[in-house]
């Protein structure tokens, strides 16, 4: 069962010297904003449209104001960028930044569904370096730093070995499903909302690739990617680039996680 430890603050530069550090403290975070949204559905929800038609709850803002306190505490001088919070652009000029999505998968979490979680990461020079995801319902804590592989649960977690397009297990939009299908018959694993979420289903080799529409942002890729990489994956755009975080429209393009064996057919065949 996935846990909260204490962790004493740690001075503003140790968390770089260190991302394992950085990666428990952004563990103890997404593990109590877990358990403030638990309570806040218990009670229950109060949500609304934003202007872009997508849902917002009080717990995706009460989570998104006590992960601030909490994580800018720890080191003031980082940036911040969350789903949440009105963007500011002096972000852009910060070395290293909290990125975050209070509830990732809103919709699953109002529907009293399963697939979605807190994510949370620490980005440095437009890369992640330490990374947690919690997603409260299934009980799943997964946690990874640069260098230092992923874990789910204390667990190290690896991508899966699979590495031909025939019988592969994916998850993603269902048009990138049909044009992938196209180059072979692939098996839809179950339908995981959160992005973040999926992304690390194939970290930790339960889906051998997921996909993702054009549109998702930083907050909703920055932990997963850490996540997948550690885990021997990888995470692109669907020409093979790779991912930069903090630019100043954080908002990326079509997107292919995958096992390294699996993902230059799978990125083949989505475009």
């Amino acid at each position: 069962m996935a846990s909260e430890n204490d962790f004493p603050a740690v001075p503003d530069g140790d968390l770089l010297a260190d991302p394992a550090i950085a990666a428990r403290h952004l563990a103890d975070a997404a593990v109590a904003a877990g358990a403030v949204a638990v309570a806040m559905f218990r009670a229950g929800i109060k949500s609304w449209s934003k202007s872009n038609n997508s849902p917002v709850t009080e717990a995706d803002l009460a989570v998104d104001a006590m992960l601030r306190e909490r994580l800018t505490g720890l080191a003031p001088g980082y940036g911040w960028l969350s789903e949440e919070t009105a963007d500011d652009p002096v972000r852009l000029g910060r070395a290293r930044l909290w990125i975050v999505d209070p509830i990732d998968g809103t919709r699953s979490y109002m529907a009293g569904r399963p697939d979605w979680g807190v994510a949370v990461a620490l980005v440095e020079e437009g890369r992640p370096i330490a990374a947690a995801l919690f997603a409260p319902v299934t009980d799943e804590l997964f946690v990874a730093s640069r260098g230092g592989g992923a874990t789910r649960n204390g667990q190290p977690i690896a991508v899966s070995q699979v590495a031909r397009l025939g019988g592969a297990r994916m998850d993603g939009p269902a048009p990138m499903l049909d044009r992938i299908r196209r180059h072979g018959a692939i098996r839809p694993g179950e339908r995981v909302h959160s992005l973040a979420l999926r992304i690390a289903r194939v970290a930790s080799g339960e889906l051998d690739a997921a996909l993702a529409s054009p549109n998702g942002h930083d907050w909703d890729l920055a932990a997963a990617d850490l996540l997948v990489h550690e885990a021997g994956g990888l995470l692109t755009t669907v020409d093979g680039r790779g991912l930069a975080y903090n630019a100043p429209v954080p908002r990326h393009a079509a997107l292919v996680s995958a096992g390294a064996l699996l993902h230059p057919s799978v990125v083949d065949a989505a475009r």
